[in-house]
């Protein structure tokens, strides 16, 4: 019987349309199909096996767990994941992947004998729209198909195979030099059956899909290995035909063990693509900037005005958030939520974000696009009579809207930017009008969110309370490292929001009573929190402080450099929504800031 593992027991492969999380024991627990965004086939995840699971590994008895791989690696630069079982009778090798496509999306698992005569199983349970369908299972032409409503998912492989309990099982033996092939292919019910799939040659175009994305990587320094993991992972989590980036492939991996801190991550916030961006166009790739910001352009359209904080991968703007009452949830942190209502808050620090991804695509060479340079106009004229009003800020709380400080330097940065950009003569503004405006934002921060006593920037307007995202004010150009309210702020953010371990609190969460974020519970460490606070520290001066952090956060990835969105320091483990945007981005930001500083070891 196999349980959902720990969130770093899984590892991530992709085709950069959808994605699939494969344990530790060779069980594929989470894939939608076809998208990111649409209904699990295998949502044993975030509830049991009833809700849909594969499995392939060595035989094992009915009551026993399945045995755990003794090594498994990405094969290379690749998303080709190898996992080996050192078993009583042999040792055998199972090779992980998803082709990238333009037909009809692939999982595609090769079992490979290494050593010894070594007994096999595959066992595959599809269950539809989140484990809640039960297909219907039938052969069709000598292939196994299981079909419900719209979808129908193909089973292929030369290994004999039969149904019970309503799985579709393979029972093998693998010698040195045997290769099975296994493949899923989706396909709409209503079309004819999707081509019958060739593995070897999939697995041979996908390595050489990553091979060649890798060579573009213009970093080459210490933490080079860290820093393409984290580039793979992110280009993973977009889609490739539009060019939205998703935040996670995941819903509701909790952020607290036990707890209602579960959201959907399958989208694209504006604010996580657009730091996204900055690292990837930072480190050579302007085709993933360009497309971007053209899908930027088609979300926005005509209506800068409703700009929203996050849309559908294609740009869809109703992100209905609803509940999956029939999943218990992982570990049973429920509820289980689809959607996300946090999609019409009000966050005006998401302009100051899209401002600075289109200025750092601008400064680095990417060909103008007219429109972009009007949108990025047309956001500031909105900010123009919004920015002073109170918003649910960057951590999208569900309590009542505040002044948020981060909120308020990140509409500075958007006029900043802007202001650059009619200043170096690529568009035409009111400049004097908007450099008052960039004035008034500056000084209404330093009066309204500064405590003097304290000498610290303040989470909001009249607030005690400290915030992480404040770290971000002089990565902003905001207020240069040096000055002492910058020194302060850092300094108190070590005293008032560090774990025992010295990682990062977003915010005091106020246990039993639910605090700023309107929620009752609590959280992990936020680790960009902590890679911020490493940049800040490698930006004051203290770079051996900087270096020790980050290594410290680096040891906290999984064996295969993933990492979920926070880190529980109590019970020392991963949690939050797996692999995440938001801690890969600062990774790479860190790594190039202590690269360019000199500060590493060895």
């Amino acid at each position: 019987m196999h349980v959902a593992g720990r969130i770093e027991d899984y590892a991530l492969i992709g085709d950069m349309q959808t994605a699939a999380l494969v344990c530790r024991d060779g069980t594929v627990d989470w894939l939608c199909l076809p998208r990111f965004d649409s209904h699990a086939v295998f949502a044993g995840l975030l509830g049991t096996e009833e809700h849909g699971f594969w499995r392939l590994g060595p035989a094992h008895s009915a009551d026993a767990e399945p045995p755990r791989a003794a090594r498994r690696t990405y094969r290379g630069d690749s998303l080709v994941l190898e996992s080996e079982w050192d078993t009583p009778r042999g040792t055998v090798r199972v090779t992980d992947f998803m082709p990238p496509r333009d037909g009809a999306p692939q999982l595609v698992r090769i079992v490979e004998g290494v050593s010894g005569r070594v007994p096999m199983r595959s066992a595959l349970r599809m269950r539809f729209s989140y484990g809640r369908v039960v297909p219907w299972v039938h052969k069709h032409e000598g292939r196994t198909v299981a079909v419900a409503g719209p979808d129908s998912v193909w089973f292929d492989t030369t290994a004999e195979t039969y149904g019970k309990s309503l799985t579709t099982y393979a029972d093998f033996t693998v010698a040195p030099g045997d290769r099975i092939a296994f493949t899923i292919s989706w396909q709409p019910s209503h079309k004819e059956p999707p081509a019958l799939p060739e593995p070897e040659q999939a697995l041979e175009a996908t390595e050489e899909f990553w091979r060649e994305w890798v060579e573009q990587c213009t970093y080459h320094g210490p933490y080079r290995e860290a820093v393409v993991r984290s580039l793979i992972t992110l280009k993973a989590l977009t889609y490739a035909p539009t060019g939205g980036i998703v935040a996670a492939p995941t819903t509701s991996l909790p952020e607290e063990i036990g707890g209602v801190r579960n959201w959907d991550y399958r989208y694209t916030w504006l604010r996580d693509a657009a730091i996204t961006l900055s690292s990837l166009l930072r480190t050579g790739y302007r085709e993933e900037a360009r497309a971007w910001r053209e899908w930027l352009l088609r979300a926005v359209a005509g209506d800068p005005e409703s700009l929203q904080i996050m849309y559908g991968i294609a740009g869809e703007r109703e992100l209905g958030e609803a509940e999956l009452d029939w999943l218990p949830g992982y570990e049973n942190s429920a509820p289980v939520r689809v959607g996300n209502g946090a999609a019409h808050q009000l966050q005006l620090d998401v302009y100051g974000e899209v401002t600075e991804a289109l200025h750092l695509a601008h400064m680095t060479g990417l060909a103008r696009n007219d429109y972009a340079s009007l949108l990025q106009l047309k956001l500031i004229r909105y900010l123009e009579n919004h920015w002073d009003e109170p918003d649910e800020g960057i951590w999208e709380v569900r309590g009542p809207r505040r002044h948020f400080v981060h909120s308020k330097v990140m509409a500075w940065v958007a006029v900043d930017r802007t202001i650059k950009l009619i200043e170096s003569g690529d568009a035409d503004g009111p400049l004097e009008k908007w450099r008052e405006l960039r004035d008034d934002i500056h000084r209404d921060v330093c009066e309204k969110g500064y405590d003097k006593e304290r000498n610290t920037f303040t989470q909001s307007y009249g607030s005690k309370e400290l915030d992480a995202s404040l770290l971000l004010i002089p990565q902003m150009g905001f207020l240069p490292p040096d000055d002492k309210r910058v020194i302060g702020t850092i300094e108190a953010i070590q005293r008032e929001l560090s774990t025992t371990d010295g990682f990062i609190l977003r915010y005091p969460t106020a246990g039993e009573d639910a605090g700023v974020d309107g929620l009752e519970g609590d959280e992990g460490a936020f680790l960009a929190c902590s890679f911020w606070m490493a940049d800040d520290l490698a930006m004051i001066g203290r770079v051996d402080e900087a270096r020790k952090l980050f290594e410290k956060l680096l040891a906290l990835r999984n064996d295969l450099g993933l990492l979920a969105e926070e880190w529980d320091p109590r019970l020392k483990r991963q949690v939050g929504n797996f692999p995440q945007a938001f801690s890969h981005v600062p990774l790479i930001d860190t790594a190039l800031r202590l690269t360019a500083s000199g500060a590493y070891g060895g």
